[in-house]
């Protein structure tokens, strides 16, 4: 996983006159503890923005849009107090997501929902699906599966077209599920089709895999900036 991306403060900018009453005590302390303090809240913000991307709490676009509109508004503030009173709301809003998750899961001895990428969702698809085949046919000595039929395979669950080079992604990640299955060409193919293949044989040693729920990440990182 990618590290999360520090934030960088630049200027607090001038803080405008306050009206502090005279008999309020002022405390004054250097910019620089202001800053690494921000500093600090920000390095908070991202560790949960990127733990509710991980956690499939948020689609990884609608967290970015979230996150950018809350970079714009503490770019645009100047005052380093308000900056901080609006970054705490922030944090606060991401752990009202958290609970909210939280409480939506399943009551014990439920099912489990697993996040994972779209590529080892397929690849956790083509396993099931070589495990169906295996099951309706026990007589077959070897199973295998063609690219062109892995394409049918994805576009017969969602509809979603999914390309040449998707479907062999997701073919060599179910080789790596289960190194019980051999990803290559086909034999005297000229095309060099890619193909999976796997003994009868070997097929008591298959993985086992909890519900899969599929999301694509996002390859911008998501962090708050300043």
């Amino acid at each position: 996983m990618d590290k999360i991306a520090t934030a960088s403060i630049n200027s607090f900018g001038n803080s405008p006159n306050a009206d502090v009453p005279p008999d309020d005590p002022i405390l004054e302390i250097p910019l620089s503890d202001l800053q690494g303090l921000l500093s600090e809240m920000v390095s908070t913000y991202n560790l949960m923005a990127e733990m509710i991307k991980d956690a499939g709490i948020l689609r990884g676009r609608d967290l970015a849009r979230l996150t950018e509109s809350h970079s714009r508004a503490l770019r645009v503030e100047k005052n380093p107090i308000t900056k901080m009173l609006l970054l705490n709301a922030y944090i606060r809003q991401l752990l009202t997501k958290i609970r909210d998750a939280l409480k939506a899961r399943p009551a014990e001895g439920g099912k489990i929902v697993q996040v994972c990428t779209k590529i080892a969702a397929r690849a956790i698809q083509i396993i099931d699906y070589i495990k169906v085949i295996a099951r309706d046919d026990p007589k077959r000595k070897e199973i295998a599966l063609d690219s062109s039929h892995t394409r049918v395979l994805f576009s017969g669950a969602g509809g979603e077209p999914v390309s040449r080079k998707e479907t062999i992604r997701a073919m060599r990640r179910a080789e790596k599920l289960w190194p019980a299955l051999k990803c290559g060409h086909r034999p005297n193919d000229g095309r060099q089709t890619m193909r999976l293949t796997i003994s009868q044989s070997d097929m008591g040693i298959s993985p086992e895999f909890g519900y899969c729920d599929s999301w694509q990440r996002s390859r911008a990182s998501i962090a708050l900036s300043l």
